[in-house]
């Protein structure tokens, strides 16, 4: 698992975390918006939570990457 995440080239990770964690641009981006109503404790319809971890995978892929590859510096 680990080396299928060493595999990923980091600047395609970066700019796709950025577009999908901020996608939709106009009015507020998704991942803002489904974090406040998961935080509000509103995050209940199936395609709330389907979309929240769709626009998180990414940052969520971008973070772990750069913990390992910031551990494996060491």
């Amino acid at each position: 698992m680990l080396a299928l995440l060493d595999k990923i080239p980091l600047m395609t990770l970066i700019i796709g975390a950025v577009f999908l964690g901020l996608a939709p641009f106009y009015p507020e981006p998704h991942l803002i918006e489904k974090t406040r109503m998961l935080l509000q404790g509103q995050l209940t319809r199936p395609l709330d939570i389907f979309d929240f971890l769709m626009h998180a995978s990414l940052p969520v892929l971008l973070i772990l990457k750069l913990a390992r590859m910031a551990l494996t510096a060491s």
